[in-house]
């Protein structure tokens, strides 16, 4: 078994694995491009990522929420930076 698969204790072809720190703060995401594995880093400088409660140790993340929570938005409730001018 390769130490990879060994370590992440899943397929690591099946797509990104992340992970997150103790404190919250760092997040990695490890996943396979076609040519060998890439690793993500991201520290928020302030506050914690907003990570989804596992019922048996593994969450899926839907693409928005994983953009959301890489850019240390609260996915649960977005907040708009803007208000619209006019409607329709």
């Amino acid at each position: 078994m390769p130490q990879a698969e060994t370590l992440l204790k899943q397929d690591p072809f099946a797509g990104p694995s992340l992970r997150l720190s103790r404190r919250g703060d760092l997040v990695k995401v490890i996943w396979w491009d076609g040519q060998g594995a890439c690793l993500f880093v991201k520290r928020l400088e302030k506050g914690r990522f907003v990570w989804p409660a596992a019922s048996e140790g593994k969450v899926a993340l839907t693409p928005a929420q994983l953009a959301m929570l890489l850019e240390g938005i609260d996915w649960r409730a977005p907040q708009r930076s803007w208000q619209p001018l006019t409607a329709g």
